[in-house]
């Protein structure tokens, strides 16, 4: 019988950097041997969460009847914005963490060491998501919505960082799923014995973003059965079948601040690490208040605003088509002026093509 473990270990100290020897296997290009790269599994977890959450929110764009390569161009202004943001906001609201005597100012930008802010990601981000759309050509709105479910499945990524830094645990619990955090930890608390296990709200958030991402798919479309064969086995099943949209002009988005402002509002009670205090609340708790409140005015402003659904994922006049073309009087090819290598050819039925298609330019330009 196999029985199941009364804990979660952490993972080994090894596992939060990946060091690679560089320097000694490029020596021979002038790298010192001692050159090392350091690879840090809390970067890499942000990493992938912003990889998933692009290819998501690339599909939800294209069902919208927009361009899914948008989702790149958009990227490139929100994921700094939102990097800058995040890593802003954990500093402002941890200031004995760097700023003091004996304090290194430097580890303010030392981000893969963890400690980065939702919030603050999001109010910077939802600025550089803003630029990206406007030069885009993509309603702001439209894109939040499709980017809504792809938050919570970055964020269940991230939050698989604080588990390798040993990080962002919460209260003593006795529970058979709490977390083992060694005594040398610098976040255990003093007092408590060696052994002692901890809330893993890391693993709350995680399961929580996940729930939410079904959640909010689940709630934007009507759905409706309809007959489905199922290959070979031909035989019609009963199958949900999404239908038309019930949250746009950025309800999508606020659905998703209050999902996770209500999740957040309770695993962020339950932690231990330092945080400001204001009215006996720790910061991000309010922060998550502020997260509900916000995506309550954004619903019940936008469905008096918009009533109706949108019209299309992109601002007037900013359209994309696939069967664009550059409009020009001008015809150029390889072959329009002599001296090109394209007006030299061994195959004299490609010569005599040449010359049909230049006669026919000549043609066209005299009429």
């Amino acid at each position: 019988m196999i029985s199941l473990p009364a804990s979660i270990p952490s993972p080994d100290y090894a596992w939060q950097v990946w060091r690679i020897p560089i320097g000694e296997w490029f020596s021979g290009l002038g790298l010192s041997p001692d050159y090392v790269l350091n690879i840090h599994a809390y970067a890499l977890c942000i990493l992938a969460g912003i990889i998933a959450a692009t290819i998501l929110t690339g599909y939800r764009l294209r069902q919208r009847g927009a361009d899914a390569g948008l989702v790149l161009d958009i990227a490139l202004w929100a994921v700094p914005f939102g990097i800058i943001g995040g890593r802003i906001f954990h500093v402002v609201t941890h200031p004995d963490d760097y700023f003091g005597p004996g304090k290194d100012l430097l580890k303010t930008l030392y981000i893969w060491e963890g400690g980065m802010a939702i919030f603050g990601a999001l109010m910077l981000g939802a600025l550089g998501t803003f630029i990206g759309c406007r030069l885009s050509g993509v309603r702001f709105w439209s894109f939040a919505d499709a980017l809504a479910p792809s938050l919570l499945l970055a964020q269940a990524f991230g939050r698989l960082g604080n588990y390798f830094n040993h990080e962002l645990f919460g209260l003593p619990t006795d529970l058979p799923w709490g977390l083992e955090i060694e005594a040398t930890n610098p976040a255990f608390p003093a007092g408590l014995p060696a052994g002692t296990l901890f809330h893993p709200t890391f693993l709350y958030e995680i399961i929580w973003n996940l729930i939410g991402v079904g959640v909010l798919l689940f709630l934007e479309r009507k759905w409706r059965l309809q007959k489905t064969t199922i290959p070979f086995l031909d035989v019609d099943v009963p199958m949900p079948t999404p239908g038309a949209y019930r949250f746009q002009w950025g309800k999508m988005l606020g659905l998703y601040l209050i999902w996770y402002g209500v999740g957040r509002s309770f695993f962020e009670s339950i932690r231990i690490d330092p945080s400001e205090i204001f009215f006996g609340i720790r910061t991000n708790v309010w922060a998550a208040f502020g997260a509900i409140l916000v995506g309550l005015v954004i619903i019940i402003v936008q469905s008096r605003r918009h009533p109706g659904i949108e019209p299309s994922p992109y601002v007037p006049g900013r359209e994309w088509s696939a069967d664009a073309v550059v409009h020009s009087e001008d015809v150029y090819s390889d072959s329009d002026f002599e001296g090109n290598d394209g007006s030299i050819s061994t195959e004299p039925s490609r010569s005599a093509e040449t010359k049909g298609t230049k006669a026919a330019i000549s043609g066209r330009a005299k009429s």
